[in-house]
């Protein structure tokens, strides 16, 4: 028998305190005492073996080596009852539409501003506000298009918005994966049970980037803009083209005529592109409008764009709402556009850049995670508590130097969930990653992401810092009794 047990005052996702399944979960954790962990490793073999035959990897380059390695998959899925999901997608669907306002307001009247509910100079600091913006409309009035926002429950079972990835989010390729495999270990328990379908997805993509072509366009030409071979996010660029009938472009693959539309070079001469997901960052977009040294991107892209011509997701300029100096506002925003309370909390926040909350985090760098407002992946984190009297010293001097670029948080009693390691079933702890589309209408992930980190006591879940992931059920409560 399969023994399951949770982490010393830890939330855990797949049972309580007493031993008992969570909501929604009392088929799995039927299955995993049933089995004996020999089974339940030999399942997770075939899993890997399943990983490597389909070639999932993803790279990274911390350790300057630049690889591509098997995604780490663990076999016990995370599962949430679909009625707790249900308040949480429509907190997420509440919270991208604010956000939204929010964008094509900072690129139009700056109302938020002038209504003294964000501060101007915020927005005069921010490294992602792009000028070349102001005034364009998207379709929709849509920004960020394609997102990921990340979730975590502390130990009391609140469920938090950790951040928002409203730039060029990856992971969701992981999710589509990740439940083929799950489907193949425990292909019993998706036949007694209820659980959400997530393979809808790459249809949902492509009808929202379909609804971005130009106008009069009912059969738009959508490609993927990638880097290339050797970025991380690679094996998910290739993957979301294929699936969604797309073209997998790179930069010189593209070209801006004089009628300003975008043209694809292929071997029968220039096809017109009429939609664009771009998996470039800003500055490297468009050399004529950004950084004019790059040569990932299209000159003219941005002038196309503006133009009207061609339609990208997510919109230049999207990242000035993903930062997590301006996170700490997405509660006021939402109240500011929408006239409601937030569904879905923030994470208590303080901003360095007031002298009172900087001082305040100065004095109790112990006790706090210190956090860079614009890196991703886990870098540049400060958990006070496990860092060294160097490296916390370190962390005040970057504060004091550059306050606009430094927040702060209390550390967060993670959940955890069962995950097999070494042969036994060990607590560890969890988020959660799900994906918004946002267009004409809205769509969520049912669950997401679920990142685990792997090593014993570790609250980093990012696989750039060692971490895994499990696939996410989305359990109707009547069917996973």
């Amino acid at each position: 028998m399969a023994e399951l047990r949770t982490a010393t005052g830890s939330w855990d996702e797949l049972i309580d305190a007493s031993g008992a399944p969570r909501p929604g979960a009392a088929a799995l954790v039927e299955q995993l005492q049933a089995l004996g962990l020999a089974e339940l490793q030999q399942r997770q073999d075939l899993a890997e073996l399943d990983i490597l035959g389909m070639g999932i990897t993803f790279t990274v380059y911390s350790d300057g080596r630049g690889i591509d390695r098997a995604w780490p998959f663990d076999i016990v899925p995370r599962v949430i009852a679909a009625g707790e999901w249900r308040r949480i997608e429509a907190g997420l669907k509440q919270r991208l539409t604010a956000l939204n306002r929010f964008i094509d307001d900072l690129y139009h009247d700056q109302r938020i501003i002038a209504d003294g509910v964000f501060p101007g100079e915020l927005l005069e600091q921010s490294v992602n506000f792009r000028p070349q913006c102001i005034g364009v409309t998207p379709p929709h009035g849509v920004w960020a298009h394609i997102s990921g926002s990340d979730l975590v429950r502390d130990g009391d079972g609140t469920m938090y918005v950790l951040e928002d990835n409203l730039r060029v989010p990856s992971g969701v390729s992981y999710v589509l994966e990740n439940r083929a495999i799950s489907k193949r270990a425990f292909a019993d328990l998706f036949a007694r049970q209820s659980i959400l379908p997530v393979d809808g997805y790459t249809d949902e993509l492509n009808g929202m980037l379909s609804s971005l072509a130009p106008d009069g366009v009912s059969e738009p030409t959508i490609a993927v803009l990638t880097p290339g071979i050797y970025n991380s996010a690679y094996f998910e660029h290739s993957f979301l083209a294929q699936r969604m009938g797309a073209a997998l472009v790179e930069g010189a693959d593209l070209v801006v005529g004089d009628d300003d539309c975008v043209y694809m070079r292929t071997i029968d001469g220039r096809e017109r592109v009429h939609v664009i997901y771009r998996r470039i960052d800003d500055l490297f977009l468009d050399p004529e409008a950004f950084n004019p040294e790059s040569v990932l991107g299209v000159p003219g892209l941005l002038r196309a764009w503006r133009a009207g011509k061609v339609g990208i997701a997510n919109a230049p300029g999207a990242g000035v709402a993903d930062d997590k100096v301006v996170y700490a506002w997405v509660p006021d925003i939402i109240r500011y556009y929408l006239g409601e309370e937030p569904m879905l909390p923030n994470v208590p926040t303080y901003r360095c850049l007031y002298d009172d909350e900087r001082r305040f985090v100065l004095d109790n760098l112990r006790d706090l995670v210190i956090k860079p407002a614009n890196e991703s992946g886990g870098y540049g984190l400060v958990i006070g508590n496990r860092a060294t009297d160097d490296e916390l010293a370190e962390a005040a001097a970057h504060i004091e130097g550059d306050p606009r670029n430094w927040v702060a948080q209390p550390i967060l009693d993670l959940s955890t969930a069962p995950t097999l390691c070494d042969g036994q079933l060990e607590p560890r702890h969890v988020d959660l990653r799900p994906f918004i589309l946002s267009g004409a209408t809205s769509y969520v992930t049912a669950g997401g992401l679920t990142r685990v980190a792997l090593r014993r006591g570790s609250l980093v879940v990012n696989s750039s810092q060692g971490g895994g992931s499990k696939d996410t059920w989305i359990v109707d409560e009547a069917w996973g009794a």
